[in-house]
């Protein structure tokens, strides 16, 4: 799902980039709060995870990639802000250090993947928990891969239609909606199944750890 450099233009990515910082301001504030002895080793062990499931990716049509994130995971856990700041900060060590992503993409992958990812996955599994916990987590592990999914898609397919030249020839990523909807929505729908199940599977360990140190 990482956007390499050169795939979207200024006009998208600089945005990206101002919002993104309001973002992280605010996540590295309410983090400051939040953040103690007592938490600090779930959030490295669940960036960890994150890093290691994001480099094993394949590739797919248009420059992107379809993997597993655990991002579901880490939201539901740690909360929405503690989840972006470690998934953007996955994504950026990735981009500097592995060139897997773009610097220029960065704030839209973290935009789409740290926080939609995160956001939609704690709603889902907050509103879904009364009702049946298991389905909560697993329905939040698959909205956190494919709305992410479909907002790169989105911003890749709007491409040829926000930078052009002179003659009307895309600047930048040359498909429309036509080829990036499809190419990215089934996937990362059949990458979501296995995200689910993986944000069901590790939040029950998560529980049981937590509770035999409580006790």
């Amino acid at each position: 799902m990482h956007i390499p450099d050169g795939f979207i233009s200024p006009q998208t990515y600089l945005p990206a980039y101002a919002l993104c910082a309001g973002l992280w301001w605010m996540g590295m504030h309410r983090l400051r709060a939040r953040l103690d002895e007592a938490t600090l080793p779930y959030v490295a062990v669940l960036t960890a995870l994150s890093f290691v499931l994001m480099m094993v990716a394949l590739p797919l049509p248009g420059g992107t990639t379809a993997h597993a994130a655990g991002i579901a995971l880490l939201a539901v856990s740690l909360g929405v802000w503690m989840a972006f700041l470690a998934v953007s900060m996955v994504l950026a060590m990735q981009a500097l250090l592995f060139g897997d992503g773009g610097i220029t993409a960065l704030a839209v992958n973290a935009l789409a993947m740290g926080f939609l990812g995160s956001l939609s996955a704690r709603i889902t599994w907050r509103l879904l928990r009364p009702l049946h916990e298991g389905a909560a987590l697993w329905l939040a592990g698959w909205v956190s891969v494919v709305l992410p999914a479909l907002a790169v898609a989105l911003v890749l397919g709007l491409q040829p239609v926000i930078a052009q030249d002179a003659a009307g020839k895309p600047l930048f990523f040359p498909f429309g909606l036509r080829v990036t909807l499809p190419a990215l929505l089934m996937p990362h729908a059949l990458v979501g199944v296995g995200e689910g199940i993986l944000t069901w599977l590790g939040y029950r360990y998560l529980t049981r750890l937590r509770q035999r140190h409580a006790t």
